[in-house]
């Protein structure tokens, strides 16, 4: 099936463009450096956002049964929509980008949004001047069909003002969120629902080297399930690091706990897998970026490790060390991207933790990749972190996180690492931060 090319303004029956109900809505952005934030309102009959738990955004990925569910990364949102699972109260679906900072609107390049394979609507900063955010697109229901609207609408406020015009309220505000025109309903009247709590659009970015963030801990102590996601231009195509670099290391001899980590038999016999994996991903023409996500640690008793895809040390949520890596894509091709988990609840048995990523392969520099790291806790703010030094150093010390009394306290590393001679990366950043284990060369 062509996919269809609508222009600002356009509408049409999702029907008569062979489309189901059941699709991807993928809105992509040249930001040119902005940072730019998409999000969908589920709206009732009077266009207003009378449920706040129908805003689909970087603090709220997805609608309270999943008929809207965000997946992020850099330069793309991707909301995978179930309109069959929408409830009757919510009537459209209005995608809306915002603009942070100074810039605005016109700086964004060649952007679109497209929905599965039905249909494409191309835009540019091009078709704006001073807005902070615009409505790009909305799916409606109109005599019992569901249909497709370019709309293309900008607005001289960000988020919030978007969020104000659909009658939302931000948590901390006192103004009121709009209601639909209230029903004649029989008597008795039905019980009243509760009230949805406010959304907060609340984020936290640590925009400079050493800028620190402390988090709040949860009623009755904790932290909760703290998620820890690694995103990138996956799609991207640059040349490989330099031929001379040779694999980076995963982390040794350490005596006892730390014998645990790795054996060179398992790593070799790995090794030949991810060799036969490259060479079938190499038939097929990929091209795209891997970047790897893991952590040092030193838990409070003295113990210290590593969580990495290298050597298959994928850690321990409910058990020692209390982190636990998601398994490695050793294709680079996941949409989410590389996550890691820490158990909050059992924060008091870690002392610190380096965030870090590598460029496994595909890109010759880090200002290539684009990427990000999201920290995140329940009932917290996102705090983001930008990979944006460095040069064509392999290694990535990207963020602290340390117990400090009890509190948790995350800063911006951005310490960049490259091996020197037979001295690898991870032991390079291994001695800047004093962990003081022993390496050998490992692989995924």
């Amino acid at each position: 099936m062509n996919m269809t090319t609508y222009s600002r303004g356009q509408k049409g029956k999702l029907a008569d463009l062979g489309s189901g109900h059941v699709f991807n809505v993928d809105v992509e952005i040249a930001a040119n450096g902005a940072s730019v934030d998409v999000s969908c309102f589920g709206l009732d009959a009077n266009d207003k956002l009378s449920d706040d738990r129908y805003m689909v955004f970087y603090n709220q990925l997805a609608s309270p049964e999943g008929a809207v569910r965000l997946n992020q990364s850099p330069g793309r949102a991707s909301f995978a929509v179930n309109l069959d699972q929408l409830p009757a109260s919510i009537a459209k679906l209005v995608f809306v980008a915002a603009i942070d900072g100074a810039a605005s609107m016109r700086t964004l390049g060649a952007s679109s949004l497209t929905l599965g394979s039905a249909l494409r609507f191309p835009w540019s900063g091009a078709d704006f001047g001073d807005e902070k955010a615009v409505i790009v697109a909305e799916l409606y229901r109109r005599d019992g069909q569901w249909r497709f609207g370019a709309v293309g609408q900008g607005f001289a406020g960000g988020l919030s003002t978007l969020l104000a015009h659909f009658g939302g309220a931000e948590a901390g505000s006192s103004a009121k969120p709009a209601t639909p025109t209230p029903m004649p309903t029989p008597t008795p009247a039905p019980v009243a629902t509760p009230a949805a709590p406010r959304v907060s659009l609340s984020k936290i970015t640590l925009d400079k080297r050493g800028d620190k963030v402390s988090l709040d801990k949860r009623a009755g102590g904790g932290y909760g399930r703290i998620h820890v996601n690694l995103n990138w231009n996956q799609a991207a195509i640059a040349p490989p690091p330099a031929p001379s670099t040779p694999p980076p290391a995963a982390a040794a001899r350490g005596g006892g706990f730390l014998d645990r980590l790795t054996s060179m038999a398992g790593d070799l016999a790995h090794k030949a897998g991810e060799m036969a994996n490259k060479a079938q991903a190499s038939r097929k023409g990929r091209t795209g970026i891997d970047l790897d996500l893991g952590c040092m640690y030193e838990l409070t008793d003295g113990r210290r490790g590593l969580v990495q895809a290298l050597g298959n040390t994928f850690g321990d949520y409910e058990r020692d060390p209390f982190i636990k890596l998601d398994a490695d894509d050793r294709t680079g091709a996941a949409a989410n991207g590389e996550n890691l988990f820490i158990n909050g609840e059992r924060f008091d048995q870690i002392k610190r933790a380096v965030i870090f990523s590598f460029i496994y392969e595909g890109a010759a520099n880090w200002s290539v990749t684009n990427g990000v790291v999201t920290i995140t806790a329940p009932g917290q703010a996102p705090v983001e972190v930008k990979l944006d030094g460095g040069d064509r150093q392999i290694m990535c010390a990207i963020a602290l996180i340390e117990n400090r009394g009890g509190q948790l306290v995350i800063t911006k590393l951005a310490e960049y690492f490259q091996q020197q001679g037979t001295t690898s990366a991870h032991e390079l950043m291994d001695r800047h931060f004093g962990f003081g284990m022993r390496w050998k060369t490992g692989s995924k």
